[in-house]
Protein backbone atom coordinates (compact mmCIF):
# COMPACT_ATOMS: atom_id res chain seq x y z
CA UNK A 1 0.00 0.00 0.00
CA UNK A 2 1.14 3.07 -0.95
CA UNK A 3 1.65 5.75 2.91
CA UNK A 4 0.86 9.17 1.35
CA UNK A 5 1.33 10.74 4.67
CA UNK A 6 4.68 9.28 4.69
CA UNK A 7 6.01 10.99 1.47
CA UNK A 8 4.98 14.67 3.00
CA UNK A 9 8.00 14.00 5.94
CA UNK A 10 10.02 12.40 3.29
CA UNK A 11 9.72 15.35 0.57
CA UNK A 12 10.60 18.98 1.43
CA UNK A 13 9.59 20.19 -1.74
CA UNK A 14 5.79 18.58 -1.21
CA UNK A 15 5.14 21.63 1.30
CA UNK A 16 6.33 23.93 -1.16
CA UNK A 17 4.57 27.43 -2.11
CA UNK A 18 4.58 28.92 -5.95
CA UNK A 19 5.87 32.45 -6.37
CA UNK A 20 2.11 33.66 -6.23
CA UNK A 21 1.87 32.06 -2.37
CA UNK A 22 -0.41 28.90 -3.77
CA UNK A 23 0.58 25.05 -2.38
CA UNK A 24 2.06 23.60 -5.37
CA UNK A 25 0.83 20.97 -6.91
CA UNK A 26 3.64 19.03 -8.81
CA UNK A 27 2.37 17.25 -11.75
CA UNK A 28 5.15 17.24 -14.11
CA UNK A 29 7.22 14.52 -13.26
CA UNK A 30 7.98 13.03 -16.36
CA UNK A 31 10.28 15.52 -16.47
CA UNK A 32 11.69 15.26 -13.21
CA UNK A 33 11.00 14.31 -9.69
CA UNK A 34 11.39 15.62 -6.16
CA UNK A 35 13.82 14.13 -3.88
CA UNK A 36 13.23 12.53 -0.36
CA UNK A 37 15.57 13.85 2.63
CA UNK A 38 17.37 10.74 2.58
CA UNK A 39 18.86 11.52 -1.18
CA UNK A 40 20.00 15.28 -0.08
CA UNK A 41 21.26 13.76 2.95
CA UNK A 42 23.28 10.86 1.06
CA UNK A 43 24.84 13.95 -0.77
CA UNK A 44 25.59 16.25 2.08
CA UNK A 45 27.32 13.12 3.40
CA UNK A 46 29.74 12.73 0.17
CA UNK A 47 30.51 16.44 0.44
CA UNK A 48 30.88 16.14 4.33
CA UNK A 49 32.51 13.42 5.88
CA UNK A 50 34.46 11.30 2.73
CA UNK A 51 34.88 13.82 -0.14
CA UNK A 52 37.88 12.28 -2.50
CA UNK A 53 38.21 10.61 -5.70
CA UNK A 54 37.69 7.45 -7.48
CA UNK A 55 40.44 5.19 -8.52
CA UNK A 56 42.84 7.69 -7.72
CA UNK A 57 44.26 7.17 -4.17
CA UNK A 58 45.64 4.54 -1.72
CA UNK A 59 43.91 6.17 1.41
CA UNK A 60 40.75 5.31 3.19
CA UNK A 61 38.58 8.21 2.15
CA UNK A 62 38.93 6.96 -1.71
CA UNK A 63 38.88 3.17 -0.84
CA UNK A 64 35.49 4.19 1.03
CA UNK A 65 34.08 6.18 -1.95
CA UNK A 66 35.27 2.89 -4.80
CA UNK A 67 33.58 0.89 -2.38
CA UNK A 68 30.56 2.92 -2.18
CA UNK A 69 30.40 3.04 -6.41
CA UNK A 70 30.91 -0.46 -6.82
CA UNK A 71 27.70 -0.77 -4.01
CA UNK A 72 25.80 1.43 -6.24
CA UNK A 73 26.47 -0.36 -9.44
CA UNK A 74 25.62 -4.01 -7.45
CA UNK A 75 22.55 -1.67 -6.36
CA UNK A 76 21.13 -0.71 -9.75
CA UNK A 77 22.19 -4.13 -11.54
CA UNK A 78 20.22 -5.81 -9.16
CA UNK A 79 17.09 -3.03 -9.63
CA UNK A 80 16.90 -4.15 -13.42
CA UNK A 81 18.26 -7.62 -13.04
CA UNK A 82 21.27 -7.29 -15.36
CA UNK A 83 24.96 -8.09 -13.82
CA UNK A 84 27.06 -5.28 -12.44
CA UNK A 85 29.67 -5.01 -15.17
CA UNK A 86 26.51 -4.50 -17.34
CA UNK A 87 26.09 -0.72 -15.46
CA UNK A 88 27.70 2.13 -16.83
CA UNK A 89 27.46 5.67 -14.76
CA UNK A 90 26.19 8.10 -17.10
CA UNK A 91 25.40 11.54 -16.88
CA UNK A 92 21.50 10.84 -17.89
CA UNK A 93 19.54 9.10 -20.58
CA UNK A 94 20.32 11.21 -23.25
CA UNK A 95 24.44 10.86 -22.54
CA UNK A 96 23.58 6.82 -22.68
CA UNK A 97 21.58 6.86 -25.72
CA UNK A 98 24.52 9.48 -27.62
CA UNK A 99 27.58 6.23 -26.01
CA UNK A 100 25.18 3.98 -27.76
CA UNK A 101 24.84 5.72 -30.93
CA UNK A 102 28.22 6.80 -31.64
CA UNK A 103 30.03 4.51 -29.50
CA UNK A 104 28.46 1.23 -31.32
CA UNK A 105 25.87 2.58 -34.29
CA UNK A 106 28.78 3.90 -35.93
CA UNK A 107 31.27 0.81 -36.14
CA UNK A 108 27.89 -1.22 -36.92
CA UNK A 109 25.84 0.62 -39.30
CA UNK A 110 26.84 1.41 -42.82
CA UNK A 111 25.62 2.92 -45.95
CA UNK A 112 21.92 1.84 -46.46
CA UNK A 113 21.74 -0.06 -43.85
CA UNK A 114 18.24 1.15 -41.56
CA UNK A 115 17.82 2.48 -38.37
CA UNK A 116 14.05 2.11 -37.00
CA UNK A 117 12.18 4.90 -34.88
CA UNK A 118 8.95 5.59 -34.24
CA UNK A 119 6.92 9.01 -34.36
CA UNK A 120 6.78 9.08 -30.52
CA UNK A 121 10.52 9.31 -29.56
CA UNK A 122 11.99 11.75 -27.33
CA UNK A 123 14.61 14.07 -28.86
CA UNK A 124 17.13 12.11 -27.06
CA UNK A 125 16.10 9.04 -28.79
CA UNK A 126 15.95 10.55 -32.34
CA UNK A 127 18.28 13.08 -32.69
CA UNK A 128 21.47 10.96 -32.21
CA UNK A 129 20.26 8.40 -34.64
CA UNK A 130 19.76 11.12 -37.13
CA UNK A 131 22.98 12.42 -37.05
CA UNK A 132 24.58 8.66 -37.06
CA UNK A 133 22.23 7.96 -40.63
CA UNK A 134 24.13 11.30 -41.85
CA UNK A 135 27.61 10.16 -41.16
CA UNK A 136 27.23 6.86 -42.44
CA UNK A 137 24.75 6.98 -45.02
CA UNK A 138 21.94 4.71 -43.18
CA UNK A 139 18.39 5.44 -43.73
CA UNK A 140 15.93 6.65 -41.21
CA UNK A 141 12.30 4.66 -41.10
CA UNK A 142 9.73 5.11 -38.90
CA UNK A 143 7.49 1.84 -37.02
CA UNK A 144 3.94 3.22 -37.78
CA UNK A 145 1.87 3.80 -34.33
CA UNK A 146 -1.52 1.97 -34.44
CA UNK A 147 -4.99 4.35 -34.08
CA UNK A 148 -4.73 5.46 -30.72
CA UNK A 149 -1.10 6.16 -31.07
CA UNK A 150 0.89 2.48 -29.65
CA UNK A 151 3.67 0.65 -30.77
CA UNK A 152 3.04 -2.87 -31.65
CA UNK A 153 4.70 -6.10 -32.32
CA UNK A 154 2.69 -6.25 -35.45
CA UNK A 155 3.48 -2.94 -36.93
CA UNK A 156 6.96 -4.08 -36.71
CA UNK A 157 6.64 -6.80 -38.57
CA UNK A 158 5.55 -4.84 -41.41
CA UNK A 159 8.53 -2.47 -41.67
CA UNK A 160 11.72 -4.72 -40.51
CA UNK A 161 13.86 -6.51 -43.09
CA UNK A 162 17.46 -7.81 -43.52
CA UNK A 163 18.99 -3.99 -43.51
CA UNK A 164 17.50 -3.41 -40.13
CA UNK A 165 20.29 -2.92 -37.91
CA UNK A 166 18.99 -0.88 -35.30
CA UNK A 167 15.84 -0.14 -33.65
CA UNK A 168 15.65 2.23 -30.89
CA UNK A 169 12.11 3.49 -29.08
CA UNK A 170 10.88 3.86 -25.73
CA UNK A 171 9.94 1.48 -23.35
CA UNK A 172 7.02 4.10 -21.95
CA UNK A 173 6.42 7.14 -24.30
CA UNK A 174 6.81 10.56 -22.43
CA UNK A 175 3.66 12.17 -24.31
CA UNK A 176 1.05 9.03 -24.57
CA UNK A 177 2.50 7.16 -22.06
CA UNK A 178 1.98 3.73 -23.69
CA UNK A 179 4.00 0.46 -22.51
CA UNK A 180 5.55 -1.05 -25.63
CA UNK A 181 5.73 -4.50 -25.75
CA UNK A 182 9.65 -4.97 -25.48
CA UNK A 183 10.10 -8.36 -25.00
CA UNK A 184 8.17 -8.94 -28.33
CA UNK A 185 10.04 -6.49 -30.04
CA UNK A 186 13.19 -7.49 -28.90
CA UNK A 187 12.71 -11.65 -30.45
CA UNK A 188 11.66 -9.86 -33.75
CA UNK A 189 14.76 -7.89 -33.84
CA UNK A 190 16.86 -11.07 -33.19
CA UNK A 191 15.14 -12.53 -35.74
CA UNK A 192 17.03 -9.91 -38.57
CA UNK A 193 20.32 -9.80 -36.68
CA UNK A 194 18.96 -6.25 -35.48
CA UNK A 195 19.82 -5.15 -31.74
CA UNK A 196 17.13 -2.99 -30.09
CA UNK A 197 17.96 0.23 -27.70
CA UNK A 198 15.39 0.82 -24.83
CA UNK A 199 14.87 4.16 -23.85
CA UNK A 200 13.83 3.62 -20.43
CA UNK A 201 13.84 7.05 -18.98
CA UNK A 202 9.76 6.92 -18.16
CA UNK A 203 9.65 2.85 -17.56
CA UNK A 204 12.64 2.21 -14.80
CA UNK A 205 11.12 4.70 -12.43
CA UNK A 206 7.70 3.45 -12.44
CA UNK A 207 7.43 -0.04 -13.20
CA UNK A 208 9.16 -3.34 -12.68
CA UNK A 209 12.56 -3.52 -14.78
CA UNK A 210 13.84 -7.21 -15.89
CA UNK A 211 16.25 -6.80 -18.73
CA UNK A 212 17.02 -10.49 -18.82
CA UNK A 213 12.96 -11.27 -19.85
CA UNK A 214 12.96 -8.45 -22.08
CA UNK A 215 16.00 -9.21 -23.81
CA UNK A 216 16.62 -5.90 -25.14
CA UNK A 217 20.65 -5.04 -26.24
CA UNK A 218 20.86 -1.72 -24.25
CA UNK A 219 18.73 0.32 -21.92
CA UNK A 220 19.17 4.01 -20.85
CA UNK A 221 17.44 5.98 -17.59
CA UNK A 222 18.27 8.68 -15.53
CA UNK A 223 18.66 9.60 -11.86
CA UNK A 224 16.67 12.35 -11.55
CA UNK A 225 13.30 10.83 -12.66
CA UNK A 226 13.45 8.60 -9.91
CA UNK A 227 14.20 10.59 -6.50
CA UNK A 228 17.59 11.15 -7.57
CA UNK A 229 20.04 13.46 -8.29
CA UNK A 230 20.74 15.36 -11.62
CA UNK A 231 23.40 14.89 -13.76
CA UNK A 232 23.71 10.64 -13.10
CA UNK A 233 22.03 8.40 -15.44
CA UNK A 234 22.71 4.55 -16.60
CA UNK A 235 23.45 2.78 -19.88
CA UNK A 236 23.24 -0.61 -19.66
CA UNK A 237 24.06 -3.12 -22.25
CA UNK A 238 24.89 -7.09 -22.67
CA UNK A 239 28.38 -7.37 -21.80
CA UNK A 240 29.13 -8.54 -25.29
CA UNK A 241 27.68 -5.66 -27.07
CA UNK A 242 29.54 -3.17 -24.37
CA UNK A 243 33.15 -4.89 -25.36
CA UNK A 244 31.89 -4.01 -29.34
CA UNK A 245 31.36 -0.16 -28.06
CA UNK A 246 33.97 1.88 -28.74
CA UNK A 247 34.39 4.73 -25.89
CA UNK A 248 31.95 8.31 -26.33
CA UNK A 249 35.02 10.16 -23.93
CA UNK A 250 38.28 9.29 -23.54
CA UNK A 251 40.95 10.17 -20.48
CA UNK A 252 42.12 9.04 -17.18
CA UNK A 253 40.60 6.29 -15.70
CA UNK A 254 39.15 4.48 -18.32
CA UNK A 255 42.58 3.12 -19.74
CA UNK A 256 44.63 0.03 -18.70
CA UNK A 257 47.83 1.89 -20.36
CA UNK A 258 49.11 4.19 -23.17
CA UNK A 259 52.46 5.17 -24.38
CA UNK A 260 54.20 7.78 -26.70
CA UNK A 261 53.24 6.26 -29.71
CA UNK A 262 49.86 6.31 -29.45
CA UNK A 263 49.29 2.51 -28.42
CA UNK A 264 46.54 2.47 -25.92
CA UNK A 265 44.77 -0.28 -23.98
CA UNK A 266 41.23 0.57 -22.99
CA UNK A 267 39.99 -1.15 -19.69
CA UNK A 268 36.55 -3.96 -19.86
CA UNK A 269 33.45 -2.81 -19.45
CA UNK A 270 32.15 -0.77 -17.81
CA UNK A 271 35.29 1.75 -16.56
CA UNK A 272 36.14 1.94 -20.01
CA UNK A 273 32.97 4.22 -20.67
CA UNK A 274 33.52 5.90 -17.58
CA UNK A 275 36.65 8.81 -18.44
CA UNK A 276 37.14 11.17 -15.98
CA UNK A 277 36.25 12.11 -12.53
CA UNK A 278 32.32 10.61 -12.02
CA UNK A 279 29.39 12.56 -10.80
CA UNK A 280 30.67 10.66 -7.31
CA UNK A 281 27.68 12.52 -5.31
CA UNK A 282 25.11 11.48 -8.16
CA UNK A 283 26.24 7.92 -8.07
CA UNK A 284 25.82 7.69 -4.19
CA UNK A 285 22.45 9.57 -4.25
CA UNK A 286 21.15 7.22 -7.26
CA UNK A 287 21.84 3.77 -4.51
CA UNK A 288 19.47 5.75 -1.98
CA UNK A 289 16.87 6.77 -4.20
CA UNK A 290 16.78 2.97 -5.50
CA UNK A 291 16.74 1.92 -2.07
CA UNK A 292 13.35 4.46 -1.24
CA UNK A 293 11.81 3.11 -3.84
CA UNK A 294 12.19 -0.85 -2.96
CA UNK A 295 11.41 0.24 0.44
CA UNK A 296 8.03 1.65 -1.22
CA UNK A 297 8.05 -1.33 -4.00
CA UNK A 298 7.97 -0.73 -7.67
CA UNK A 299 4.86 -3.15 -8.54
CA UNK A 300 2.92 -0.83 -5.82
CA UNK A 301 4.02 2.32 -7.38
CA UNK A 302 2.99 1.00 -10.88
CA UNK A 303 -0.01 0.03 -9.19
CA UNK A 304 -1.24 3.16 -7.54
CA UNK A 305 -0.10 5.53 -10.70
CA UNK A 306 -2.50 3.49 -12.97
CA UNK A 307 -4.99 3.77 -10.54
CA UNK A 308 -4.44 7.36 -10.67
CA UNK A 309 -4.12 7.95 -14.32
CA UNK A 310 -7.86 6.26 -14.26
CA UNK A 311 -9.36 8.89 -11.82
CA UNK A 312 -7.69 11.40 -13.22
CA UNK A 313 -8.70 10.56 -17.26
CA UNK A 314 -12.51 10.21 -15.37
CA UNK A 315 -13.10 13.21 -13.71
CA UNK A 316 -11.03 15.26 -16.67
CA UNK A 317 -13.92 14.00 -19.27
CA UNK A 318 -16.67 15.21 -16.30
CA UNK A 319 -15.72 18.99 -16.75
CA UNK A 320 -16.53 18.68 -20.66
CA UNK A 321 -13.49 20.94 -20.82
CA UNK A 322 -10.88 18.60 -21.67
CA UNK A 323 -9.49 16.96 -24.99
CA UNK A 324 -7.54 14.03 -24.00
CA UNK A 325 -5.03 12.30 -26.58
CA UNK A 326 -4.18 9.23 -24.44
CA UNK A 327 -7.16 7.67 -22.28
CA UNK A 328 -6.28 4.33 -22.56
CA UNK A 329 -2.42 4.54 -21.68
CA UNK A 330 -0.94 2.46 -18.64
CA UNK A 331 1.24 5.30 -17.43
CA UNK A 332 0.75 7.92 -15.15
CA UNK A 333 0.49 10.92 -17.66
CA UNK A 334 -2.38 12.67 -19.30
CA UNK A 335 -1.93 14.70 -22.43
CA UNK A 336 -4.67 17.02 -23.24
CA UNK A 337 -6.08 20.34 -24.32
CA UNK A 338 -8.46 22.77 -22.49
CA UNK A 339 -11.04 23.42 -25.29
CA UNK A 340 -10.58 26.32 -27.34
CA UNK A 341 -7.67 27.32 -25.15
CA UNK A 342 -3.48 27.09 -26.73
CA UNK A 343 -1.35 24.18 -24.34
CA UNK A 344 0.84 27.28 -23.17
CA UNK A 345 -2.02 29.67 -22.34
CA UNK A 346 -3.81 27.11 -20.15
CA UNK A 347 -0.12 25.61 -19.00
CA UNK A 348 0.32 29.21 -17.60
CA UNK A 349 -3.31 29.19 -16.07
CA UNK A 350 -2.67 26.38 -14.26
CA UNK A 351 0.03 27.54 -12.85
CA UNK A 352 -1.60 31.08 -11.53
CA UNK A 353 -3.53 28.17 -9.72
CA UNK A 354 -0.44 26.49 -8.51
CA UNK A 355 -0.32 23.60 -10.40
CA UNK A 356 2.52 22.56 -12.18
CA UNK A 357 2.03 20.96 -15.63
CA UNK A 358 4.12 20.78 -18.76
CA UNK A 359 3.02 22.74 -22.14
CA UNK A 360 4.91 22.17 -25.60
CA UNK A 361 5.60 19.73 -27.54
CA UNK A 362 7.86 18.05 -24.86
CA UNK A 363 10.91 17.28 -26.92
CA UNK A 364 8.97 15.28 -29.49
CA UNK A 365 8.51 17.24 -32.26
CA UNK A 366 7.95 14.83 -34.44
CA UNK A 367 5.25 13.07 -32.39
CA UNK A 368 2.93 16.50 -34.11
CA UNK A 369 2.63 15.23 -37.24
CA UNK A 370 0.72 11.90 -35.78
CA UNK A 371 -1.88 14.40 -32.74
CA UNK A 372 -2.14 16.69 -35.34
CA UNK A 373 -1.61 19.17 -32.46
CA UNK A 374 1.13 21.71 -31.89
CA UNK A 375 1.15 21.48 -28.48
CA UNK A 376 -0.28 19.83 -25.50
CA UNK A 377 -0.42 20.03 -21.90
CA UNK A 378 0.98 16.99 -19.55
CA UNK A 379 0.08 16.31 -16.65
CA UNK A 380 2.33 13.54 -14.98
CA UNK A 381 2.26 11.70 -11.96
CA UNK A 382 3.92 9.84 -9.29
CA UNK A 383 3.39 7.50 -6.19
CA UNK A 384 3.56 10.40 -3.84
CA UNK A 385 1.06 12.26 -5.98
CA UNK A 386 -2.73 12.35 -4.39
CA UNK A 387 -5.95 12.11 -5.62
CA UNK A 388 -6.38 16.20 -4.10
CA UNK A 389 -3.79 17.06 -6.79
CA UNK A 390 -5.77 15.47 -9.27
CA UNK A 391 -8.81 17.38 -7.83
CA UNK A 392 -7.36 20.32 -7.53
CA UNK A 393 -6.18 20.25 -11.92
CA UNK A 394 -10.16 18.92 -12.55
CA UNK A 395 -11.36 22.37 -10.77
CA UNK A 396 -8.74 24.18 -12.84
CA UNK A 397 -9.74 22.82 -16.43
CA UNK A 398 -13.63 23.29 -15.16
CA UNK A 399 -12.60 26.80 -15.28
CA UNK A 400 -10.24 27.01 -18.04
CA UNK A 401 -11.82 29.31 -20.74
CA UNK A 402 -10.94 32.32 -17.87
CA UNK A 403 -7.08 32.05 -18.41
CA UNK A 404 -7.16 35.17 -19.67
CA UNK A 405 -8.16 36.95 -16.27
CA UNK A 406 -5.40 34.71 -14.98
CA UNK A 407 -3.36 37.70 -13.95
CA UNK A 408 -6.19 40.61 -13.16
Amino acid sequence: MIDIKRFQKDFPMLTGKTMQGHPLVWLDNASTTFKPISVLKAVEKYYTEYTSNSHRGDYDLCYQVDSLIVETRKTVADFIHAKSEEVVFTSGCTASLNLVAFGYGLTHVKKDDEILLTQAEHASNVLPWFKVAEMTGAKISYIPLDEEGRLTAENLRKVISNKTKIIAVAHVTNVLGYVAPIKELAAIAHEYGAILVCDGAQSVPHMKTDVQDLDCDFLAFSGHKMCGPTGIGVLYGKFSLLCETEPFMTGGGMNAKFDMCGDVNYLQPPLRFEAGTQNIEGILGLKVAIDYLNSIGIEEITTYERELKKYAVRQLEKTNMAEIYNPHSEAGIVTFNIKGVFAQDGATFLNSKGIACRSGNHCAKILIDYLHQVATIRASFYFYTTRQDIDALVDAVAHGKEFLDAYF
